[in-house]
């Protein structure tokens, strides 16, 4: 994976909508903020448009998104808030000048999409984080944010905490993906379809009745996608709905009998997601998880700032090694045939 420049002081953080509209006084506590830290901020040309639900139409979200990925003096695109529509838009992106001069993408919710598609086709990691519209406009930000800009400018984070109910004791070392349940649900069988082979899975959702919690995860192991994990994070899940005739089961306990037959470690009530301590993942990057029965932890291990074109110049040298060995080899085999 492929870990974007760090950020400092002076550097410029772009914000867009991509899905759901935004008003200005949701958004502007959030660029005052970034701009007392030291940040230039650049909001998208049409980030409080407006369509229905949507943060205008699906060309003005696209363009504002476009606009970010393709400018080099933007370091961070931290999306305004989720919803739903980013997957109306991720098809029509172009990404090149992105896999050129790879920048953070930030964001969590319905911004899965962007998280899932990127390390599907570019391997550049980006921050699952609180967003703009998460930001209060009296008083401090909160640590979710406070720990959003550390990862952007270069801390690695890492968590103990307290196991919840369910949870399975265990080591895992992997990559870590995922993000929003019913997103991911819904990305199956897309170019944006999550990898989770040897990979540490992270999932999170808010108001779904509890029988769509079960269906989307018997999509997820029915798919492979359960049985090849290095191991299972489960952040909150907020806001459960029943029917009338209830299910009988809470969100926690389908995940867990979902997963039981497997053997890796399996960490419950991890602090992130739709909850007031959202904290920030690094999705791209490797992790140590360690559960027990006291403690839970995730330690993000030292990332690879290498260009991608940087990734390619280091395989170069061998590649051309290799390559004239070989021909050398060719070379003797040619002369002793001649001599023969």
């Amino acid at each position: 994976m492929i870990t974007p420049a760090f950020l400092k002081p002076g550097d410029k953080i772009g914000i867009v909508a991509t899905a759901r509209k935004v008003l200005p006084a949701e958004i502007e506590p959030a660029v005052r903020w970034f701009e007392s830290q030291g940040f230039v901020v650049i909001t998208g040309r049409n980030l409080y448009a407006s369509d229905r639900q949507f943060a205008g139409a699906d060309e003005l979200r696209r363009a504002d998104l476009q606009e970010m990925l393709d400018n080099s003096d933007v370091r961070a695109v931290v999306c305004a808030r989720g919803g739903y529509g980013t997957v109306r838009i991720i098809d029509k992106l172009d990404f090149s000048g992105f896999l050129r001069d790879p920048k953070w993408i930030v964001g969590y919710s319905d911004i899965t999409v962007l998280h899932s598609h990127i390390q599907r086709h570019y391997g550049i990691e980006t921050l699952h984080a609180t967003m703009p519209l998460n930001i209060p406009a009296d008083g401090p930000v909160g640590e979710p944010a406070e720990a959003m800009l550390r990862c952007l400018c270069g801390e690695n984070p890492a968590y103990r905490v307290e196991p919840g109910a369910f949870s399975v004791p265990g080591h895992a070392r992997g990559i870590v993906v995922g993000g929003n349940l019913s997103i991911l649900y819904s990305l199956s069988g897309t170019p944006s379809d999550i990898d989770t082979r040897d990979n540490i899975l992270f999932i999170e959702d808010l108001d779904e009745y509890l029988y769509h919690i079960d269906r989307m995860m018997m999509n997820l192991k029915r798919s492979g996608k359960l049985d090849g994990l290095a191991g299972l994070i489960v952040g909150g899940m907020t806001e459960m709905r029943d029917n009338t005739i209830p299910f009988g089961k809470n969100a926690e306990q389908i995940i867990h009998e979902t997963v039981a037959e497997y053997k890796y470690p399996v960490l419950f009530g991890f602090p992130a997601g739709h909850i007031k301590e959202n904290m920030p993942l690094l999705l791209g990057r490797e992790a140590l998880l360690d559960v027990s029965a006291g403690i839970g932890s995730l330690s993000f291990q030292p990332p690879d700032q290498r260009s991608a074109s940087g990734k390619l110049k280091s395989l170069f040298k061998p590649a051309v090694f290799i390559l004239g060995f070989f021909a050398l080899l060719y070379l003797l085999y040619a002369l002793l045939l001649g001599n023969l």
